[in-house]
């Protein structure tokens, strides 16, 4: 079991995600967290301006990958224009949370 954890850390990564579009007053953030719990994904999101949608996620390869096909689409009546990713340390997040607009999490 203790290799299996081993495995599994060592597998995690974390990704910076910034999401541009009509991505306000659709539930984006509330869906985020549900889609990320889903999909076993620690981290953060945010509104970052007007526009946009700010996420840290981190998760194994598999799981950010279905997170970021949900991202690239996101809820009703969003309309995403732009996904941006880049990798980033480890933050070792436990669980998903929604964070005020104003945190200063960047």
């Amino acid at each position: 079991m203790l290799n299996i954890c081993i495995f599994l850390f060592f597998q995690m990564k974390r990704l910076n995600i910034t999401i541009t579009g009509k991505v306000q007053q659709v539930g984006f953030r509330f869906n985020a967290l549900r889609t990320a719990r889903m999909f076993h994904i620690n981290g953060i999101v945010r509104n970052s301006g007007f526009d946009r949608v700010y996420i840290e996620a981190e998760g194994t390869h598999e799981d950010l990958d279905q997170f970021l096909k949900w991202c690239s689409k996101g809820p009703l009546g969003a309309q995403i224009d732009k996904v941006e990713v880049v990798e980033d340390i480890l933050k070792h997040y436990v669980g998903f949370e929604i964070l005020s607009s104003n945190s200063g999490i960047c």
